[in-house]
This record gives C-alpha cells, sequence and structure tokens, in this order.
C-alpha cells in the first residue's frame, strides 16, 4: 500500500485526488511568479485537483554557460515566499548543493533532489534532515529499481516523508524516452509516485547548447501516466513558452493547461471507478 504524504492540507498517495505539481521552469521576476502561481491556483481550485507551485530560483545544470540560471538562491527565495505567502499555495524548487538547503528549508514546503543529483549521498541527507517533504527525481540514467538506494538514504535520517518523481530514460544521444513501467515499479516501495510530463518530453542538449522539446507529447504521456497509477502530474507551464528563458519547448502554454487537465481528470475518474 501507497503511504500517503501530507503537505499542509494536501495529501499524496492512496485514495486521495491526483496531485498537479506546475509552474515555470525557472523564476524570471516576482510578477511572474506571481502571474502563473495566481493563474495555476485559479484552474487547479475550479477542477478540485490539489496543486503545489513550481519554479527554480537557480538552474546549476542548464546545458551552456551562458544560459540563464535564475535570479539567484536569496532573490529567488524571496520571491517564492510572496508567492506562498499571497497565494497560500505549497511551494517546491530544487536545491543543488548542502549550502543551499538551510535556507532553502525555511521557505521550501517541498525540497526536490534533481535527477541529476539523484545518487548524490551528502546532498539527500542533509536535505532529509530538515524533515521536509523530500522529492526524488529518478535520474534519466537509473533503472527504476535504482531508485531504492535514493530513498534507503532518506529513511537513514528518520524522514519517510517521501515523493519518487519518474521522467524518462536516457535512450541514445539527446532524447529520452517514457518506460511506464516504472511507475508501477517504483510504486512498490511503498511511496506516492509523481510523472514529469515536462522533462519526459526533453531533448538534453537536443540544441547544441540548450535543450529541446517537444510539448505536444505532454498530454497523452500525462494521461499514460494516470493509467498506470501515478499519484500526481509535473508539467511546467508559461504563458508564452516560446519566449521563455529555460526549457521553453517542453513546457506547456498556460492556455492550454486547463483542457489538458480535464482529459486527466476524465482518465484519473475512469481509473477511480474500476
Amino acid at each position: 500500500m501507497t503511504r500517503t504524504i501530507a503537505i499542509g492540507k494536501i495529501k499524496i498517495g492512496g485514495d486521495n485526488p491526483l496531485v498537479l505539481i506546475a509552474g515555470p521552469c525557472v523564476i524570471e521576476s516576482l510578477v511572474s511568479a506571481l502571474k502563473h502561481a495566481r493563474a495555476l491556483k485559479d484552474i487547479t481550485e475550479s477542477l478540485g485537483m490539489p496543486f503545489i507551485y513550481k519554479s527554480s530560483y537557480d538552474k546549476a545544470n542548464r546545458t551552456s554557460i551562458t544560459s540563464y540560471r535564475g535570479p539567484g538562491l536569496e532573490k529567488g527565495l524571496r520571491i517564492l515566499k510572496k508567492v506562498r505567502d499571497e497565494l497560500g499555495v505549497p511551494i517546491l524548487s530544487d536545491i543543488h548543493c548542502k549550502e543551499e538547503v538551510k535556507p532553502a528549508s525555511k521557505v521550501l514546503d517541498v525540497i526536490q533532489i534533481p535527477a541529476f543529483l539523484s545518487r548524490q549521498t551528502d546532498l539527500i541527507i542533509a536535505c532529509a534532515k530538515t524533515g521536509k517533504v523530500i522529492n526524488i527525481k529518478k535520474g534519466q540514467f537509473l533503472a527504476p529499481w535504482d531508485i531504492r538506494h535514493g530513498i534507503k538514504k532518506i529513511e537513514s535520517t528518520g524522514n519517510r516523508k517521501i515523493l519518487l518523481t519518474e521522467r524518462g530514460a536516457s535512450f541514445g544521444y539527446n532524447n529520452l524516452v517514457s518506460d511506464f513501467r516504472s511507475i508501477l515499479i517504483m510504486k512498490e516501495f511503498g511511496y506516492p509516485v509523481i510523472y514529469d510530463a515536462t522533462h519526459s518530453v526533453q531533448t538534453p542538449a537536443g540544441k547544441g547548447n540548450r535543450s529541446g522539446g517537444d510539448r505536444k507529447f505532454i498530454p497523452y504521456l500525462s494521461m499514460a501516466a494516470v493509467t498506470c497509477g501515478a499519484d500526481g502530474i509535473f508539467i511546467e507551464v508559461h504563458e508564452n513558452p516560446d519566449k521563455a528563458l529555460s526549457d521553453g519547448p517542453n513546457m506547456v502554454r498556460l492556455k492550454d493547461l486547463e483542457g489538458i487537465l480535464k482529459k486527466i481528470k476524465r482518465i484519473e475518474s475512469v481509473m477511480r471507478s474500476d
């Protein structure tokens, strides 16, 4: 049986409703963050869908040294705190080094371990010791059963507030593919599994000095993930992805999200009625 993970009033796993984790890939400004978070809150509330806001204060794993990384730790956390305080939504962001853990844990409701860092023992343990919910993204270089090692690292601190995220597997050069068996396999560890539909359609470094992607597949992969028992869907969104400062090709247009979520909700309803 899947453990239920509580984040404020939101409960993830078991028979609880599918949760949406969403927001722009990276913080571009306070105005942008609030605008996107408010729109996402309105959409999800109208659909009765639990919502966690996600955006990164620093993208430390960009392809190019010249790529925009975000406003940085201090300014980025101030923006995320403003979003949380004004809108009353839980906040998720990713951490890249141990030095960020203490200040970030004062703001974040969910600390995310990036896929590229899913084997970094010291970082995982430092995050787990905060007692916060930890979302560990399975590296695209890992088999689904290998996520157990990350789980054990978190559990070694006494923290069992864990979310697992599937984001596709490396498939040759500059490409990813989703093996939906991963969701079923990862759920056997007893923790909720989130499906990252955004990064599953990414083509890492596919445009030479930056990553590409194909957002048109996101709705279909998301629906497939729900049929396989995913407890939540992770979708990055932007009002104008083609002008976004990070991951534009694999972000959903904000105006298209509600239609996608309605289809996902219908699939969820069918699966729960079985």
